[in-house]
């Protein structure tokens, strides 16, 4: 299972890379995987404003729709439309390619209450 150690993960499976005050967010490996094949993606809009842990975005899968929540709060300023045209994106590059949106973070200290990749393997065993 690929757990980046640079990135900070959700209980919910979604996982973060802060860059400045710019979050992406997109869904661990270990979701993907559980998922299987992504067939749907739905990203919110930009200029969304978002609390943390309200449900944003949906990605559905031959087995289950899943609600994708901010792990922070702020506002959308950029989604991933690639993965719309292409949902397998998630599948194939869950870490790259396959993120589906960023927010500009309000505060960025909401990450510490985030799990590093020990605590996220932990989470998933």
């Amino acid at each position: 299972m690929n757990i980046p150690d640079q990135l900070k993960y959700a209980e919910s499976h979604e996982w973060t890379a802060l860059a400045e005050d710019v979050a992406t967010i997109g869904i661990s490996d270990h979701a993907q995987t559980e998922l299987t094949d992504i067939v749907y993606v739905e990203v919110p809009e930009t200029g969304r404003q978002v609390s943390a842990g309200d449900p944003v975005a949906v990605v559905e899968s031959v087995k289950a729709a899943s609600d994708i929540y901010a792990p922070i709060s702020g506002e959308i300023v950029e989604v991933n439309e690639a993965v719309q045209n292409d949902p397998a994106l998630v599948n194939t590059d869950p870490y790259g390619e396959g993120w589906l949106f960023k927010i500009k973070a309000e505060d960025a200290s909401q990450l510490d209450a985030l799990m590093d990749a020990g605590a996220y393997q932990a989470h998933i065993s």
